[in-house]
């Protein structure tokens, strides 16, 4: 009898292993070959005509956008106001009285040549801070009540 490291009877235990294929996906069952095969085999197809199919139209986008805007214009300001008729006359004779052009006045106020040209036609949202500045510069009430007269000097 050999003696070793292996004696008495050698089994294997081994219990059977399955393979088995991944489910397809969706999109694979949707394909041209899928739909064929199916077909073939007398399997049921759910076939579906959608009613704008192959068109560029959405007839739902039409439909939801009037809504929509309706609620944002109910909503939201119509516009945000603009540089008054007053206070643009003012900045200009204000301006023209000190002999200065739109750059000049921009340069001293620290904005653009166009920040001051958008608030003398009318075009600029007024911003508080841009009219301390040019009221500063021109020496002239530009907000409240007495828009055009002279800003008292410290």
């Amino acid at each position: 009898m050999p003696t070793g490291r292996m004696s008495g009877n050698i089994t294997q235990d081994w219990e059977p292993v399955v393979l088995r294929r991944a489910k397809p996906k969706a999109a694979d069952l949707k394909s041209a070959k899928a739909v064929n095969q199916a077909l073939r085999t007398g399997a049921p197809v759910e076939t579906v005509r959608k009613a704008a199919a192959g068109t560029n139209k959405n007839a739902s986008a039409a439909a939801v956008a009037a809504p929509a805007r309706k609620l944002d214009e109910m909503t939201e300001p119509a516009g945000l106001g603009r540089v008054g008729g007053d206070v643009r006359a003012a900045i200009q004779k204000a301006r023209v009285a000190k002999g200065w052009s739109q750059a000049e006045l921009a340069k001293r106020v620290n904005e653009r040549a166009q920040v001051v040209q958008e608030y003398e036609s009318g075009k600029a949202v007024p911003v508080q801070a841009v009219l301390a500045k040019m009221e500063r510069a021109l020496e002239v009430k530009l907000r409240g009540k007495a828009v055009g007269a002279p800003a008292p000097t410290k």
